[in-house]
């Protein structure tokens, strides 16, 4: 990658530019595990070099003007046509009658301007060199900026004519080395390839500094995002990001100003500029000054979403963070638990009784960042009103009755995790007003308190009632329902996935035979067939109820249709008789399916199923066998 560029890191002399050049001083990168196929340890060292075209050069001193004029007037006029050449100073003297007597010795014309150092944006410049009164540590700079040198040189406004000659005589031999010794082809070479070889990962780079500013975003960044580096650079990450590029990951967003963790990689979600949504691995990478504090980042991120998708049509789950089930509609479930488990909204669970809603609500948690603290849950509908505000938000002592020393709630154990407000639409509506409050701003007072407490805590609810209904009825307040309902989940009943009783009836008969320490049994297909006609009312929690009940009743080896409950036995003389016949003689006769399309009014979606089969068997099938009445 060619030559090497340094940057002066005096903190005092680079202190009065850094608020305007969004440059980090002294970057001295510590490397991360990086995504796979992404070399950040080469990724860093490119940006220390990357600039553009060489073609213009800033000299500049944090003290006087005269070493910064003297090089600009030299540089112009040793490369009139090849070199722009501007000054620039924190303090902007009149040139005394003897400097400008020397000026005037070498035919060189002062400066037409001499730029204020406070307001000088250096990304303008191909290069820019410091003069410094005494020697100071050089180090590689960052991209989004030019590289930065510095001479040992400078001169005040105080000095002599001979101290001036000096001065000029050593500056001349500078500049003339940096012209015309291959200095400044070499940094123009490596420009050129540095450039070129970011612009050619497949790997989006995006860089900023400690107040968001972004400085470098490579070409791969750009089409992964639908951003151009013209509206990216230089502005605030959060201004091009509303929802800011690492979401809720963000580590600029409290204040704190760097990484927590040194190292850290992740999956991302972001929505690109066409609101596509794009699926990235994301790897951050903290950049350090020499005394260890934190001056920006860089991160490399690659999109998977192509891969994610197919991974997920050719691998379709049966289990999932605790949940089983691979039709349809559990995939689609098992996705927005992943894009749920990456963000901190709130999310409102719906579905009957015994759905799993909390097993859902678990899931969200463990999958997600919060994993490490605690996942609290709360029935609210188990607890009367008074009891539930000091189980919420706690009590001190003697608050109320039993109150004999002071009690942390629920939300207070949940910082930084999660609470799970389970039936969240039994609550009253004082409750309801309460809870309002620390959903709005996190804050609340324990019971019997004056001080106010602030919680950091995400917020899944779950209710099997329908609270649109509710807030017509006046039972609950529209606006808790949209603090609690930003992404609502709907769960189906498990009569709406019967291809999945089969697959939870082993499930749970396997773990129930494990803590009982028995042999193993084998559900009949007599047997299975009720299971998957029964229309479940009280959905997987009356499954698992049956499940038991059968290890009970059942010891053989064989589970049979006399070992089921009586209200599931009473199937056993209609729809099974279908699924029976098929499973028996292992292919499909017109009088099983003539009977499956007439139990299911020619729907044959639900006749495929009845039928154990799969719908382009049925399809095919009837293609040979017409039905006809």
């Amino acid at each position: 990658m060619g030559a090497c560029l340094v940057l002066c890191t005096d903190n005092h002399l680079l202190k009065s530019i850094s608020k305007t050049t969004y440059l980090p001083n002294v970057p001295v990168p510590s490397m991360l595990n990086p995504v796979p196929g992404v070399n950040l340890l080469s990724i860093s060292h490119t940006l220390r070099v990357y600039c553009g075209a060489m073609h213009s050069i800033l000299f500049a001193s944090n003290n006087s003007v005269v070493g910064p004029a003297m090089a600009a007037a030299l540089a112009c006029s040793l490369r009139p046509d090849a070199i722009k050449a501007h000054a620039a100073a924190g303090q902007r003297t009149r040139p005394s009658k003897a400097l400008l007597a020397i000026f005037n010795q070498q035919h060189l014309s002062w400066p037409a301007e001499i730029i204020d150092l406070a307001t000088v944006d250096i990304r303008a410049y191909d290069l820019v060199i410091f003069f410094a009164d005494h020697k100071r540590p050089v180090y590689p700079t960052l991209p989004g900026a030019p590289p930065l040198v510095c001479w040992n040189l400078d001169g005040h406004a105080g000095m002599n004519m001979a101290e001036f000659a000096t001065l000029l005589n050593n500056i001349r031999d500078q500049v003339a080395t940096l012209l015309n010794q291959g200095y400044l082809d070499a940094l123009a070479q490596a420009r050129q390839n540095v450039e070129l070889l970011m612009d050619t990962l497949h790997e989006g780079i995006i860089a900023h500094d400690l107040d968001r500013r972004i400085f470098f975003f490579n070409r791969a960044a750009e089409e992964i995002t639908g951003y151009s580096r013209q509206e990216i650079l230089g502005k605030d990450c959060h201004t091009i990001f509303p929802a800011g590029f690492c979401g809720d990951k963000c580590s600029f967003c409290d204040g704190s100003g760097g990484l927590k963790d040194p190292s850290t990689h992740y999956p991302l979600t972001i929505n690109n500029r066409s609101n596509e949504k794009k699926r990235l691995q994301m790897s951050v990478l903290s950049i350090k000054n020499l005394l260890g504090s934190p001056v920006g980042v860089v991160a490399s991120f690659r999109d998977m979403t192509r891969e994610i998708e197919l991974s997920a049509r050719l691998d379709k789950k049966d289990q999932f963070a605790g949940l089983i089930g691979r039709e349809p509609r559990m995939q689609e479930l098992y996705q927005t638990i992943r894009d749920l488990a990456a963000s901190k909204v709130s999310v409102l669970i719906q579905g009957e009784s015994g759905t799993g809603k909390e097993l859902v609500a678990a899931a969200i948690h463990n999958q997600g960042p919060r994993r490490d603290h605690l996942f609290v849950p709360v029935n609210c509908g188990a607890l009367p009103e008074n009891l539930l505000e000091s189980e919420l938000f706690g009590h001190v002592r003697g608050a109320c009755t039993g109150a004999v020393r002071d009690k942390k709630g629920r939300f207070e154990l949940a910082d930084h995790g999660t609470i799970f407000l389970d039936e969240i639409g039994d609550i009253s509506l004082a409750m309801q007003v309460k809870l309002l409050r620390v959903l709005q701003d996190g804050t609340f007072q324990r019971l019997g308190d004056e001080k106010t407490w602030k919680v950091d805590v995400r917020v899944i609810s779950a209710t099997h009632k329908n609270l649109k209904t509710e807030i017509s009825a006046g039972r609950f307040r529209h606006d808790l329902f949209y603090r609690i309902c930003v992404v609502p989940v709907i769960l189906p009943p498990l009569r709406e996935r019967r291809d999945d009783i089969p697959l939870l009836a082993r499930h749970f008969l396997k773990r129930f035979l494990a803590e009982e320490h028995r042999d193993e049994l084998i559900i009949s297909p007599e047997t299975m067939a009720l299971l998957r006609v029964h229309d479940w009312p009280g959905n997987i929690r009356e499954l698992q109820n049956v499940i038991r009940f059968l290890l009970v009743r059942c010891r053989e080896d064989v589970v049979q249709p006399c070992h089921l409950p009586p209200n599931l036995r009473h199937n056993e003389n209609r729809d099974t008789q279908v699924v029976i016949r098929r499973r028996r003689q292992g292919k499909l006769e017109q009088s099983a399916v003539r009977q499956a399309l007439r139990q299911t009014g020619n729907n044959r979606l639900q006749a495929a199923r009845l039928l154990g089969v799969s719908r382009a068997t049925l399809y095919r099938f009837l293609g040979k066998h017409p039905m006809r009445d």
